[in-house]
């Protein structure tokens, strides 16, 4: 059974309301308003690392038969521990308490006269009692996010294109900041930022399992369906991502921004206010609100669903998904209340670690056919030294912010060409793949030679 137009319709919308967070709508209008006149290149560059990268990763899962079989090609261990640390990093560590801190930044803040804990509280409470509301059945989630929410940030994303539109542009600024120089590369860094590829290679578990819901049992044609959602998305966010660089644009026209101090958020508040007035600090808050809590109640599916999966039974006690659910909950609500900036900072240095992987392993499963499968252990050896790279940065980075930076470890990670753009990972991964392709070709020596019968005079 294949779904119908609408049916398929209704998964892109549940897909991309899961992916479409507050990162994916401050970063595309910060880059316009830097780029300016120059925005065309610049939003090239980003939409093809921020969605090509994350979309990529949808279609490589998806017919790997799910991440952990692809990353089974590894070691099984290592499917395990990669999957339950990125699971936690887009969970209940950092990802999911961000959505409640950024939406009550940007919804409640602007009218409080001082700071207060207890509003943030209180606001990440009801925020989270709505998201574990949203999040009780996965597998209905199409009818939560598919139906409602996701249209709904559609249309409020296009009322505030359209506003624009009627707006004007007027002169585009000037490149500024790191957009003053090549463009289209800084875009595409900025849309590697984004590490909407870790997200990518789990939400298929929750869109399979609503494909599944709506009668398909063809488990061919389930992946199918959720690549055509995943495909879909791409689209959607190919054009949401021009829109808003487009906004970005005139925001800059109307007011300059101070890439040191100022963010995505800023340019969009300098826009609703120029164009909205007083209501259009209401109305970005709820853009806000509607996207922090649709990727939520993605995210807290996501990881209880694959909790449950692979820890069904803990100590010999059945552990549910509602349980797991609660618990993730409840987590992600104690460390939203120690606010934006600390959650942003100690993530960054982590996520950095574990993308290079997430890259790696992608772009093996999508040459599988013609390296993987012939050169099995290109896997071991590509992941093995990306790790080393990655994870070697991290240590440094964390180290750096605690003012304890480390010298002997930063001397040789910039010996690595394109380490300054994030980048480092690249040749270790190539040398990988090089090892991997000569150790997989004397392993198969040596087992061919183990196999020949011994013959004598």
């Amino acid at each position: 059974m294949k779904l119908t137009t609408h049916q398929r319709l209704m998964m892109t919308f549940t897909f991309f309301s899961m992916f479409f967070g507050a990162g994916n709508l401050i970063f595309p209008p910060f880059v316009g308003a830097q780029a300016g006149s120059a925005t065309a290149g610049a939003a090239l560059g980003f939409i093809v690392s921020a969605v090509g990268l994350p979309i990529l990763g949808v279609l490589a899962v998806t017919f790997a038969g799910g991440f952990d079989a692809l990353a089974e090609r590894v070691s099984p261990r290592f499917a395990l521990i990669l999957g339950m640390a990125i699971i936690l990093t887009i969970g209940p560590c950092f990802a999911i308490p961000r959505t409640a801190t950024t939406s009550f930044e940007m919804m409640v803040s602007p009218f409080l006269t001082t700071p207060s804990a207890s509003a943030q509280l209180v606001y990440s409470m009801v925020f989270f009692t709505l998201s574990f509301l949203f999040a009780q059945h996965p597998e209905r989630l199409s009818k939560v996010l598919g139906r409602f929410m996701g249209p709904l940030l559609l249309t409020l994303i296009a009322v505030l294109f359209m506003a624009c539109l009627v707006h004007g542009i007027g002169v585009p600024s000037a490149p500024s900041g790191d957009y003053a120089t090549n463009q289209l590369a800084r875009g595409f860094l900025d849309g590697y930022q984004t590490m909407d590829l870790l997200a990518a290679l789990y939400f298929g578990i929750v869109i399979s399992a609503n494909v599944r819901a709506l009668q398909v049992d063809d488990e061919s044609q389930v992946r199918r369906e959720t690549a055509f959602a995943g495909l879909g998305t791409g689209v959607l966010l190919i054009m949401i991502y021009g829109a808003l660089s487009y906004v970005g644009v005139v925001s800059g026209a109307i007011k300059h921004v101070d890439p040191t101090v100022d963010t995505g958020a800023t340019v969009l508040t300098n826009l609703t206010s120029s164009v909205f007035g007083s209501i259009g600090t209401v109305f970005l808050g709820l853009v806000f609100v509607i996207a922090c809590l649709n990727v939520c109640t993605g995210l807290i599916c996501t990881c209880a669903t694959y909790f449950h999966e692979r820890f069904g039974t803990v100590r010999g006690r059945n552990v549910s998904y509602r349980t797991w659910q609660a618990t993730f909950t409840v987590f992600s609500f104690v460390v939203s209340n120690a606010g934006l900036s600390t959650i942003i900072k100690v993530s960054v240095p982590v996520l950095a670690a574990l993308y290079p992987i997430a890259i790696v392993l992608v772009l093996l499963s999508l040459t599988h056919r013609i390296l993987g499968a012939r050169f099995r252990r290109t896997y071991r050896w590509a992941v093995l030294l990306v790790a080393v790279e990655s994870f070697a940065t991290c240590v440094s980075s964390l180290a750096d912010m605690s003012n304890s930076p480390l010298p002997w470890l930063e001397g040789p990670l910039s010996l690595l060409p394109l380490h300054q753009y994030q980048l480092g990972w690249l040749l270790p991964s190539l040398i990988g793949v090089c090892i991997g392709v000569a150790d997989s070709l004397l392993h198969e020596r040596r087992s061919r030679g183990s196999e020949s019968p011994v013959t004598g005079e």
